[in-house]
């Protein structure tokens, strides 16, 4: 299929609330099977919803995949592990999907590639960002779509290093994929700045920030630069806190996430001015490919895409990708198709690595500025997750042998 064509006069192959199956498609359509947070999180699973449904209409619109249609039957995990392995079971055992893909939060998608190594069956992580995914609790039967946790810390590096900042304090929420963050984080930096001092570190419980108390321990440490990592609800107290006590004033931030338009619309004008994020500017992206995915989106929903909107449409194009290559519903044959899987996107081209199942997606790279009382990103790049990537003998090292 020609990916920079707007399927224009399709009729629209619409999902109820994310749950159920597609409307009856034929007899012979291969069954996939989806999970993610929706009733938990929407205001970032939906926007992912509406990509991978954009693609699977795009897909089947152009007679789906070696002639068959695809039917994606999707479940809503709740936000708890529990709940994802018992619908990845029912998807498996009930709904006969060929494969599962989706999950959102980092012990989620980790709950769901153990479920997938026990039984057998092929998942593809769209949004966890936990590095264990691929690594210490890698498996056969997982390959993961976003940059992980090390790719996006490495991409922040490379402009963190070269502030003059020496003492540095972090805040990150006290769960795996927080702790994680740090660690990658104060590793490379100091392998590139030996001078850099770690003066602080905060480690707020995700979701219950107590903003005041946590901006002013970071002050009393006086450090030069931090390294934020809180997100969603936190990040906008995190903020509002550090505003109105001066935190932030002569003093660099570096920031995993903050650059998405899924928190800068929540930050609204109370958007910092100056941080170097990763992020998404939708609307400055000027190449064939991703116009061709904007104009259908908008065209479709009447909104802009969010950072969860190009997550979804990928993962659906991997799918389908990995289903045409393989020609077969087969696991050991899918497995053996989405290794070293050659997937074209709105970014560009990107590749599933062979040694660790990590797809090569990457990010965008900027700085956090305002216009129109918006937080936008500016100063910005894509940053290739190729380039920034555990090398790949060392990345197979630290998977599980056997």
């Amino acid at each position: 299929m020609n990916r920079r064509t707007m399927i224009k006069g399709v009729a629209a192959t619409v999902l109820l609330a994310g749950m159920g199956a597609c409307p009856v498609l034929a007899a012979d359509a291969i069954k996939i099977g989806e999970i993610s947070s929706y009733s938990s999180l929407p205001a970032f699973t939906l926007p992912y919803r509406n990509g991978w449904q954009l693609a699977l209409e795009q897909i089947n619109a152009a007679g789906g995949v070696n002639g068959r249609k695809l039917e994606v039957v999707s479940r809503d995990d709740g936000g708890k592990p529990g709940d994802a392995v018992t619908a990845a079971n029912e998807l498996v055992t009930r709904e006969n999907v060929a494969l599962l893909f989706g999950t959102f939060f980092s012990h989620i998608g980790l709950a769901v590639a153990d479920f997938a190594n026990q039984k057998k069956v092929l998942f593809i992580g769209a949004e966890p960002l936990t590095d264990a995914m691929t690594w210490e609790k890698g498996n056969h039967y997982t390959f993961r779509l976003r940059p992980g946790t090390y790719m996006q810390a490495a991409m922040l590096v490379e402009q963190a290093a070269k502030l003059p900042a020496k003492r540095w304090a972090t805040v990150a929420p006290n769960y795996e994929y927080g702790q994680a963050a740090v660690k990658v984080f104060k590793e490379l930096l100091s392998a590139k700045r030996p001078d850099v001092q770690w003066v602080e570190e905060q480690w707020p419980v995700q979701g219950k920030i107590d903003g005041g108390s946590t901006v002013q321990a970071l002050a009393h440490a006086e450090p030069e630069a931090i390294f934020n990592v809180t997100f969603g609800a936190d990040l906008t107290k995190f903020i509002r806190e550090g505003n109105t006590r001066g935190l932030f004033k002569d003093r660099a931030v570096v920031s995993l996430l903050t650059g998405e338009p899924e928190y800068l619309d929540a930050l609204g004008d109370e958007t910092p001015k100056g941080w170097i994020v990763t992020g998404y500017p939708w609307e400055q992206i000027k190449t064939a490919e991703h116009d061709a995915f904007l104009n259908a989106y908008r065209a479709k929903y009447k909104d802009y895409p969010r950072v969860g909107s190009l997550v979804g449409y990928i993962a659906m194009l991997s799918v389908a990708e990995t289903l045409r290559k393989a020609n077969s519903t087969e696991t050991e044959k899918l497995i053996a198709a989405a290794e070293g899987l050659h997937v074209s996107s709105p970014l560009g081209p990107i590749t599933f690595r062979p040694e660790d199942h990590q797809s090569t997606m990457g990010a965008f790279v900027g700085k956090t500025d305002m216009k129109d009382g918006k937080g936008v990103m500016v100063d910005w790049y894509y940053a290739n997750g190729a380039d920034y990537m555990l090398p790949a003998a060392e990345a197979k090292k630290l998977r599980p042998q056997g």
